[in-house]
């Protein structure tokens, strides 16, 4: 499996370029469309799905361009656009074009032989989602290294982010490897040990409604 990460934009977001087989798929198209569109070309992918983790800007702005050159269906959670404060501003920045896919919890996207699950994660957003599959988790802004995604913009919730990381991305293997909307990769394992909003044990009653 090919996985191609590329930080774009000046919120240095994550877009993940994975494929196999000539067959590919964009996550997070952030900023930056040549480069992204580049990459691909690069490493021999032909991009058969777009897919954002979210609606916010800084995952979604290059959408628009990346989809009119590839031509490939753009899937996201089916709340649609306008989520926390960079969603609201998304209609002066960018044009959103409504998913051809819209995904939902359990769901499998498929790109050639590879297969990922939509887990519903909110809490950075109500439109969250991360994708598991072939021993990795494209987590979004939901977990990152060390930390996890903020909460304090209109739609989010501490609560549900936490309700999110522990009774969903806790329970994957420890082995699998985490590409997250921002900085670099880790582990499951790695940050059900070291992540410091994840060493105490989870109380529903620790977290503010």
């Amino acid at each position: 499996m090919i996985i191609k990460r590329l930080e774009v934009g000046i919120f240095a977001a994550n877009c993940y370029i994975v494929g196999l087989q000539g067959r590919g798929m964009i996550i997070d198209p952030g900023s930056d469309a040549r480069a992204i569109l580049k990459e691909a070309d690069d490493a021999g992918l032909n991009i058969e799905l777009i897919v954002a983790t979210h609606s916010h800007i800084d995952h979604i702005r290059a959408l628009s361009r990346v989809k009119a050159e590839t031509r490939a269906p753009f899937a996201m959670y089916s709340l649609g656009k306008g989520t926390g404060i960079l969603g609201k501003l998304m209609s002066t920045f960018v044009r959103l074009p409504p998913p051809d896919i819209p995904l939902s919890e359990g769901q499998e996207v498929k790109v050639g032989n590879l297969r990922f699950k939509i887990l519903h994660t909110p809490g950075h957003s109500p439109d969250s989602i991360c994708l598991v599959g072939e021993g990795v988790v494209f987590s979004g802004d939901t977990l990152f290294q060390l930390g996890i995604g903020r909460t304090d913009l209109p739609g989010g919730s501490y609560k549900e982010l936490m309700d999110s990381l522990t009774h969903k991305l806790m329970t994957l293997p420890d082995d699998t490897k985490v590409y997250p909307g921002h900085g670099p990769p880790t582990t499951i394992g790695n940050e059900r040990d070291y992540n410091p909003f994840l060493k105490k044990e989870w109380r529903e009653d620790d977290y503010e409604a």
